[in-house]
């Protein structure tokens, strides 16, 4: 990463969630922010702005200590929020706090979870639909890229979150999204919607890889990777260019999207 960091000459960094595994951070002092950030992304290209969202991993934990400011003394690179949204100038990217939506998690009486700021549940996640229309409805941005941890369509060992496809999908094509960021999954994707422009894209491939797991689909899949690594955007007004790499640095996967047209070319 710190490789193709430099090549790139990357403006910023995106974390798709389970930030620290395997359950989150037990408070702000909790020595894994050294372990598992710090003392691992060191190279020089990757000491540039982190923005990152919760996965239901860090939700295990104290999740509000990784919202906590205190976090940004230790490491000026952090930066965590549930939802929130950043002016990249061409592109408005739109980071959403996906966990809540998936039952399950309220459902599992085995596992702790921190649902200090969500409950009530319902009340939470008709707030938080109703500011992303109304932020993703005032956007002038050419570009409009979501972010979120949990996929919305994956052939990978969790597959698709039928929540997310109930209350997210719509709010998405209706504001002309142009694509959905992802981990969660452990593994690399690429995937086209069959009725709009939108794009589903998984990196979650920093660990935990390799499980072997491919679910059968009716969507278009133009890549699937099981294996470690990470991917890169770079975007112009009228393109975006976005490539997976493997643990290596080389480029597994390439796309390109032309905005006037959206007609993706290889």
């Amino acid at each position: 990463m710190g490789k193709m960091g430099d090549k790139l000459d990357l403006d910023f960094v995106v974390s798709t969630g389970d930030n620290f595994y395997n359950s989150g951070l037990k408070g702000v002092n909790d020595p894994l922010f050294l372990q598992s950030f710090s003392n691992i992304y060191t190279a020089k290209s990757l000491r540039k702005q982190w923005y990152s969202v919760l996965g239901n991993h860090d939700y295990r934990g104290n999740a509000l200590a990784q919202l906590s400011p205190l976090l940004r003394k230790i490491d000026r690179r952090w930066f965590c929020q549930r939802s929130f949204i950043l002016n990249a100038g061409v592109a408005e990217f739109f980071f959403i706090d996906t966990t809540p939506f998936m039952r399950k998690y309220f459902n599992n009486s085995n596992r702790h979870y921190d649902w200090r700021g969500v409950l009530p549940r319902q009340k939470y996640l008709k707030t938080l639909l109703k500011d992303l229309e109304e932020e993703l409805r005032k956007s002038t941005a050419r570009w409009k890229i979501a972010v979120g941890h949990h996929a919305i369509r994956s052939i990978g060992h969790h597959g698709d979150s039928p929540e997310l496809v109930k209350h997210l999908v719509p709010v998405l094509k209706a504001n002309n999204v142009d694509m959905y960021i992802n981990g969660h999954d452990h593994c690399l994707q690429h995937i086209s919607s069959t009725d709009s422009p939108l794009l589903y894209l998984t990196s979650g491939a920093g660990s935990k890889a390799w499980r072997g797991d491919v679910k059968e689909t009716h969507f278009d899949v133009n890549f699937f990777y099981d294996g470690q690594g990470f991917m890169s955007v770079q975007m112009t007004e009228n393109d975006t260019n976005f490539a997976f790499y493997n643990v290596f640095g080389e480029k597994i996967h390439h796309w390109k999207v032309t905005k006037s047209t959206m007609h993706p070319s290889i």
